[in-house]
């Protein structure tokens, strides 16, 4: 599924749309460069799951947990991971296969340790069209 969206205001609600239909045990991979609308997807992806504190991307800390929605939201940024084995450390089995939802902000970094069942999220701007173009897509055509 691809869609397209012109401000900050629409890509939070793409997020909303699927932190709303979001199951226990899912991973969501969320890639694109910087300053594409990550962040924005992901704090509506967190009010789609009723979560109303503020989320920031853990870029320095990793991960950050959310327990107040209807599910766990275990928000990773992985950025500054300079090994794999960073993962190991932070434990990420009990938050990948739990009952919570994780979503993982520059997930290309570990590819090797995702599940082949993780869904793919890409966010790409499109100068051509506008600064605030994008293009979010979700599933199968992201790969």
């Amino acid at each position: 599924m691809v869609k397209e969206t012109f401000n900050a205001k629409e890509t939070f609600e793409a997020g909303y749309e699927m932190g709303k239909k979001a199951l226990p045990g899912q991973i969501y991979c969320l890639n694109g460069d910087l300053g594409v609308g990550k962040t924005v997807f992901t704090q509506g992806f967190a009010k789609g799951l009723g979560i109303e504190e503020p989320v920031n991307s853990p870029t320095f800390t990793i991960i950050q947990e959310y327990h107040e929605g209807r599910l766990p939201l275990y928000h990773f940024d992985v950025y500054r991971i300079g090994d794999v084995e960073e993962m190991d450390e932070l434990g990420y089995e009990e938050y990948f296969y739990s009952d919570g939802v994780c979503l993982i902000e520059w997930s290309t970094l570990i590819q090797e340790i995702i599940p082949d069942n993780a869904i793919e999220i890409v966010i790409e701007k499109n100068l051509e069209k506008g600064f605030d173009y994008r293009k979010i897509t979700i599933g199968q055509e992201a790969v």
